[in-house]
């Protein structure tokens, strides 16, 4: 069939189609371009602020439950505050107990110190004093030993020599065996 058909309306069939088709999609094109211009401005400002009161939601839906956990996170913080005003306070107390029981134990160390260095210069006076006494004793113990002895003599003899007592006492050897000191 198409052998029968001559060849220029082949070509003026398809050169019609394509001339159709591009028309066809040249007024597509400006078919929309013109209705927009048609539009009404209050149109466009109505759906802008629907949109916009959409997103106003959507914020404020997100918004409160920030606000929500917010809320919690502060309790939970004051209860936290409170517990560790709690600790501090106890603490606080527990550390002017601890200065208190530290002041009376310094207290008592002073005292006692003092009453230790009493005491120390008591007992050096009191060996001081012993040594003296056993000074003394052993002065008087010499001198009992030396008069048992004969070695001292205080008996009062009328115009005896002294120095003839010296020679007796010197010649006589003593009678315990005792080393005079």
């Amino acid at each position: 069939m198409f052998a029968e058909v001559p060849q220029n309306i082949v070509l003026l069939a398809v050169g019609a189609f394509l001339l159709g088709w591009v028309l066809a999609s040249i007024s597509a094109r400006m078919g929309p371009g013109f209705g927009a211009r048609k539009r009404d401005p209050r149109d466009d400002r109505i759906r802008s602020l629907e949109a916009e009161y959409r997103i106003a939601q959507s914020n404020l839906a997100a918004l409160r439950e920030k606000f929500g956990q917010l809320e919690k996170e502060l309790q939970v913080a004051n209860d936290e505050i409170g517990k560790r005003d709690n600790v501090i306070t106890h603490q606080q107390s527990r550390v002017s107990q601890l200065k208190h029981d530290l002041s009376e134990s310094v207290r008592k160390t002073r005292e006692l110190r003092i009453e230790l260095s009493e005491r120390a210069t008591e007992c050096i006076h009191s060996e001081a004093k012993q040594r003296d006494l056993e000074t003394e004793l052993s002065i008087a113990q010499a001198s009992t030993d030396l008069i048992a002895t004969g070695v001292l003599d205080y008996s009062f003899a009328d115009e005896t020599d002294d120095s003839e007592i010296a020679n007796e006492n010197m010649a006589a050897p003593p009678a315990r065996g005792k080393a005079v000191t």
